[in-house]
């Protein structure tokens, strides 16, 4: 036997470079039975198994795990350290891919008060980014799961505790999670906690409790024949994951982990809940093989999951145009089931009878929250002729107060984020000049806000509903102020747009209210309020906004197929 100092293999905690096969059975023994001490080996290895030699005994040999990322912080909302693997998540545990290769991640860095650091470029860590080949061994590792330690093998009882358990551990990480939710993308510590994780943590619960309940109908047809239908797993599911609310989307699609084995790719820009999550996952219990997290571009492992031959259905959240390039590769690749969660250019119409603050206090949230980050962002104001001018007045101040709270994510009075990347704040600053080239005017904001950080002061345009600033989405706190004079032409401009996401509706009349819910062309229709989102509630988009429904019952429906069973117990031919 080869080994690399006199104290034997089986009590060593230091890497080496080989050992034999019999010391590998014996730890993964003791890791089986429990022990801390061998688990921890095991967890910070990937073992490739070599056919060779050393001294007349089979060896096999081994890379250390890729480097945990450790931060400390000491600020009014979260005081102590947080950690991460940074390695891909294959299998029910961390490895390096096997091309190498790592993503950059700009954290927001206590020296620049946690602004992103735009002047040095600096970075904080990085994690190992995933290939094609990596995908083919998740891809090989859910089919393998699902045969065996997943889907219809295990009872829905035991699918929905381990649910269950990952929610409960999510709230024990809760300041945790929200702490590198907020350093990854900025977002205040406060939303972030109340918002992402505990919405996350209210998704997981209950998609737990719809774990036994997944069943098909008996069918009345005649006397001769006993006909049923039963809902089966699509099996290996791909998943893209976008930037802006990473968490929260991933756990939303994390619904299909009631039956299915989920082959993910969270952004590369906000990875760091999602390697965190995967810990919890380990934590969980959950069999190897039931989950796959890759940080990746999306021309490689996004682009691999859409146009995987063994992949049978994919989620997308994100934009239009990318939800055409997965739809398009599914359509090339194997006819994969697509659902899809795109963008968005919502119309929130405010009447004269309105409770007027109220409505710009949903107004305000809807489109600046966030940094208007948000699909379903109400960034297209509707407002009747007879408040129009008191409206603006108010919803101008409101925006202005929003940019006063730009700061430290770990502040308690900070409400406005920045944009996610530079090119996020370009892209929004452009629009600003396509506006005033096509005539709107620019009511207030609409400017970079310092030279440190991606941060945008949130603008109010009045436009019409031809221009481009409201035609497009931006993804950025940009208010489009429109003013109509009836209900039927609030209704025309609401609808005249090629997304069909959300829409809001401000009345104290309630027949209004209801007739105009159903005439709005979205998938979602808001009444005195706006982005109150229910996990029980589905969520999702008419015309380019979307296919499909995440959230509720619905969303079940996107990951199973349906058999139908017909059974002769009497027919003589």
């Amino acid at each position: 036997m080869v080994r690399c100092h006199d104290m034997p293999c089986s009590a060593c905690l230091r890497p080496c470079q080989l050992i034999s096969m019999e010391v590998f059975r014996t730890l993964s023994e003791h890791s089986l039975r429990g022990s801390d001490t061998r688990e921890t080996i095991l967890k910070r290895a990937v073992w490739e198994y070599l056919r060779v030699h050393a001294s007349g005994t089979r060896v096999l040999r081994y890379r250390t795990m890729p480097p945990l990322f450790t931060h400390t912080l000491d600020t009014p909302s979260f005081k102590g350290s947080l950690s991460l693997n940074t390695g891909l998540f294959i299998n029910g545990r961390f490895v390096d891919p096997i091309r190498g290769g790592s993503i950059d991640i700009n954290l927001f860095h206590e020296n620049l008060r946690r602004s992103r650091c735009t002047a040095t470029g600096q970075v904080i860590t990085s994690v190992r980014a995933g290939t094609k080949e990596d995908v083919d061994l998740a891809v090989k590792a859910a089919k393998e799961a699902y045969k065996t330690s997943w889907g219809l093998k295990v009872p829905g009882v035991e699918r929905g505790r381990l649910l269950l358990k990952l929610a409960d551990l999510v709230e024990a990480n809760v300041d945790e999670l929200a702490a590198l939710e907020s350093l990854n993308i900025g977002r205040p510590f406060t939303a972030s906690k109340s918002r992402d994780i505990g919405g996350s943590i209210d998704i997981l619960r209950y998609f737990g409790g719809w774990a036994d309940k997944i069943h098909g109908k008996t069918i009345e047809t005649n006397e001769n024949k006993f006909a049923y239908t039963r809902h089966e797993p699509y099996g290996a599911v791909g998943q893209i994951i976008p930037w802006n609310v990473p968490l929260v989307c991933l756990l939303i699609d994390a619904s299909s982990m009631v039956s299915v084995n989920s082959v993910m790719c969270p952004s590369e820009l906000t990875p760091l809940t999602a390697q965190k999550l995967a810990e919890l996952i380990i934590e969980a219990g959950f069999p190897p093989g039931t989950e796959f997290l890759s940080s990746a571009f999306g021309h490689t492992v996004g682009q691999a999951i859409s146009e995987h031959p063994q992949i049978m259905k994919i989620a997308f959240t994100g934009s239009t145009a990318t939800g055409r390039r997965v739809q398009e590769a599914s359509a090339k690749s194997n006819l994969k089931a697509v659902s899809l969660e795109l963008g968005g250019k919502s119309p929130n119409i405010i009447f004269d009878d309105a409770d007027i603050n109220q409505a710009i206090q949903w107004a305000s949230s809807a489109v600046f929250h966030s940094a208007g980050q948000m699909c379903s962002a109400g960034s297209r104001i509707l407002v009747q002729e007879g408040i129009y001018d008191e409206f603006v007045d108010k919803l101008a101040k409101s925006a202005k107060y929003f940019a006063t709270t730009k700061g430290d994510p770990f502040d308690i009075a900070t409400q406005h984020m920045p944009q996610v990347s530079e090119v996020q704040l370009k892209r929004v600053l452009g629009y600003i000049d396509i506006a005033e080239k096509e005539g709107a005017r620019v009511l207030v904001g609409g400017t970079q806000m310092g030279s440190t950080g991606y941060y945008f002061e949130p603008a109010l345009i009045a436009a019409d509903n031809n221009m481009r600033i409201a035609r497009e989405e931006i993804f950025g706190p940009v208010a489009c102020i429109i003013k109509f004079k009836t209900e039927e032409e609030a209704i025309g401009i609401a609808n005249d747009t090629e997304y069909g996401l959300a829409a809001g509706i401000f009345t104290q009349n309630n027949a209004r209210a209801i007739r105009m819910a159903h005439a709005l062309e979205a998938g979602m229709a808001f009444v005195n309020e706006y982005n109150n989102i229910d996990c029980n509630i589905p969520f999702g988009g008419y015309k380019q906004s979307g296919i499909g429904r995440e959230n509720s019952e619905y969303a079940l429906a996107m990951y199973t197929q349906v058999k139908a069973v017909h059974i002769n117990i009497g027919l003589k031919l």
